[in-house]
């Protein structure tokens, strides 16, 4: 979710601000339209720049990005 909100919004954001907004948009869904919704991304990518940042680090220990687009995002 980090890369793709960097990517697409601009939004620098650390993984545990990519956690809640994935939890944020999980209950946006199950809500539906009309309700409001608040959250604070509280960190920034700052501290993932040697390594989740990194394509090479990720590779070389088996965690490269799979995800396409948002699938992960299911609310199932």
């Amino acid at each position: 979710m980090s890369r793709f909100l960097l990517k697409n919004d601009g939004l620098f954001i650390g993984s545990s601000s990519a956690m809640n907004y994935v939890g944020t948009m999980r209950l946006a869904r199950l809500l539906g339209p009309g309700h409001t919704i608040v959250t604070i991304l509280c960190d920034s990518g700052l501290r993932h720049l040697s390594k989740f940042c990194n394509l090479e680090y990720l590779s070389q220990h088996g965690l490269t990005p799979s995800a396409k687009a948002l699938e992960f995002l299911d609310c199932r």
